[in-house]
This record gives structure tokens, C-alpha cells and sequence, in this order.
């Protein structure tokens, strides 16, 4: 089985400091993290605010993609 380019980008959902935000790789959209779930998963809540969700694969946004967030959401507070 191949590894895809997103695994090797992965980080460990415990590692994930609450308010940063985060690209669930499942899921293929970003998250603000709220917290974490046991040492394997981390909960996620769309920018816009909405419902929470757990995500095990996550990795850290590009500078694009975060560029990219901020000038779509210019009240966006988060930790990086």
C-alpha cells in the first residue's frame, strides 16, 4: 500500500494546541481544534462555528491555505 503525501504530513491529534487550526484529512476540510478526545483523535469545529467532530488525521494548514482563511474570515482569532 502506498503512503499518500497527506499521511506523511499527519501530525499527532494530541499535539494539536486548542484554537490553532487544523486540515482534517479525512474529512478533506480545515477545523478549529476544541479539544481532545483520548491521545487519538482531536475535536474539530467548522470556521464559521457549526456542529464539532472527531478527527484522528489531521495535519497543519499551508501558508496558502491559511492566507487563504484569514482574508475569508478577517475576525478569525486562532493559535499558531
Amino acid at each position: 500500500m502506498a503512503t499518500r503525501e497527506t499521511d506523511e504530513l499527519a501530525v499527532e491529534p494530541q499535539g494539536c494546541k486548542l484554537k490553532s487550526l487544523v486540515w482534517d484529512i479525512d474529512k478533506d476540510v480545515p477545523g478549529v481544534v476544541m479539544g481532545h478526545h483520548g491521545g487519538d483523535r482531536v475535536q474539530l469545529r467548522a470556521i464559521r462555528g457549526g456542529r464539532e467532530w472527531d478527527a484522528t488525521r489531521v495535519r497543519r494548514l499551508t501558508g496558502a491555505e491559511l492566507s487563504r482563511i484569514e482574508l475569508r474570515n478577517p475576525d478569525l482569532k486562532v493559535v499558531q
